[in-house]
């Protein structure tokens, strides 16, 4: 690996959880593991769904828990800035780019469209777009943008990628096959995530991704974009997930217990300890810090199933 720049990249939608927490705890010990770098910035692009205050809750979380990073929110780094609601002319120089190799083109149909034309399979949630507008003349699509304003879809080839998991292992995906040319800017101008992330992970330098195992199906579109560009795509690690003690997922919106919670009734060695047992890096969920937990640290011994919160395991939260 080329040398080691792992990142957090928070929602600023809400506080952040412990399920978030798990996340950012595996990234900080991977690439600490490799005597890399983190970096922090902040998923913002649509801007509606964000909680003002949270950025700045969601730093002061992160270090109380020692989770600390090498570069974010601060005048004068190199690669800001950390907000991608700030980025938004970088991401208009890359979309004039492929727009000027002819790599997208307007998109105007609906989701019901899409799923329409996509029969025999109309009621899957995600269908292979079936490439309906892109072969519009530019006199159609000059007379389908009187009607709406158009997304942006990205052409994509019969190119296979494949990409190494460091939990899942060997990973293949045709993406033209799996969900054809798909969206990259909304109808409303708001780039989308795989475009955004990618460009930002190559420009940060990004060498390191730790996330939850989610987002696995998503990797093979990145990595597409990231080539488009020529950048090398960075090295993945995705992790189990963390559920409630229901075996829920953890969200935001249904008050999940967060950390800002947690730090009225425990310290960070505490939570700490609780993470390192879930992980498996501990036996039980004794208080600990997290350089002893550094040189333990072994990724190809993280659970592949998700991990179900136990229900007393943050019990004065509850008293």
């Amino acid at each position: 690996m080329r040398d080691c720049k792992g990142r957090f990249a928070p929602t600023p939608s809400g506080d952040m959880h412990i399920g978030n927490a798990f996340c950012y705890f595996l990234a900080w010990l991977a690439a600490r593991k490799e005597g890399g770098k983190l970096v922090l910035r902040f998923e913002d692009c649509d801007t509606l769904r964000m909680q003002r205050g949270a950025a700045e809750q969601t730093m002061s979380d992160l270090a109380w828990l020692g989770l600390n990073w090498d570069e974010g929110p601060a005048p004068g780094e190199e690669s800001g800035p950390y907000f991608q609601s700030c980025r938004t002319a970088i991401y208009d120089r890359a979309f004039d780019e492929l727009r000027g190799r002819g790599l997208v083109y307007p998109c105007f149909c609906s989701r019901q469209d899409v799923r329409q034309a996509a029969a025999p399979h109309p009621d899957e949630s995600s269908p292979v777009y079936p490439g309906t507008c892109r072969t519009l003349s530019g006199d159609e699509i000059r007379e389908r943008s009187r009607l709406r304003a158009p997304a942006w879809r990205l052409r994509v080839t019969d190119e296979t990628v494949e990409f190494l998991d460091g939990l899942y292992g060997q990973q293949r995906c045709a993406p033209a096959a799996e969900k054809g040319d798909f969206i990259i800017r909304r109808a409303d101008g708001v780039y989308c995530y795989q475009f955004t992330v990618a460009l930002d992970d190559a420009l940060m330098g990004v060498s390191q991704v730790v996330r939850s195992h989610d987002l696995l199906s998503s990797t093979p579109w990145q990595i597409y974009v990231q080539r488009l560009f020529g950048y090398e795509p960075p090295a993945w690690l995705h992790i189990p997930l963390l559920l409630d003690d229901g075996g829920r997922r953890l969200a935001k919106r249904e008050k999940a217990l967060s950390i800002r919670q947690i730090r009225r009734c425990y310290t960070p060695e505490e939570v700490v300890g609780r993470l390192a047992c879930l992980a498996g890096l501990q036996s039980g969920p004794e208080p600990c810090g997290l350089e002893e937990l550094v040189p333990r640290f072994d990724p190809s011994a993280l659970r592949r199933e998700d991990i179900v919160l136990p229900p007393d395991f943050f019990a004065r939260c509850r008293e």
